[in-house]
């Protein structure tokens, strides 16, 4: 085949036929375009799938971390609102109606408090 194309190359030049070998390269020049486009179309149809696999396993990744969050952030409001609770058992033993004094009692809403990092 690329003797073929060689030979009318060859004869369009010795016989001083500039416009045919002209017409001769812009085709040649249209075919190669025209195979690397049809190249490119292969490829990106053979890409489809591996992006489509690769976003797939991005969206799955990215719900067990949305979940794994989620409950962190369950856990987290949990172990706060019990802080707030004690807190506000420990602000009892201030203000202008003072209860009796119970050491232990203090001792233990105050560990409950300040025990979480």
């Amino acid at each position: 085949m690329i003797k073929f194309f060689r030979k009318i190359r060859q004869k369009t030049l010795t016989d001083n036929k500039f416009g045919k070998y002209l017409t001769y390269a812009i085709g040649e020049i249209v075919l190669v375009v025209i195979g690397i486009l049809i190249a490119l179309q292969i490829n990106n149809s053979n890409e489809t799938p591996k992006n489509k696999a690769t976003e797939k396993q991005l969206l799955i990744s990215l719900l067990q971390e949305f979940e794994t969050n989620l409950e962190i952030l369950d856990n987290t409001i949990e172990t706060n609102t019990q802080i707030f609770k004690t807190c506000v058992k420990i602000g009892k033993f201030t203000g202008p109606l003072l209860p009796i004094l119970n050491e232990n009692e203090l001792s233990q809403y105050m560990v409950r408090a300040f025990k979480y990092e």
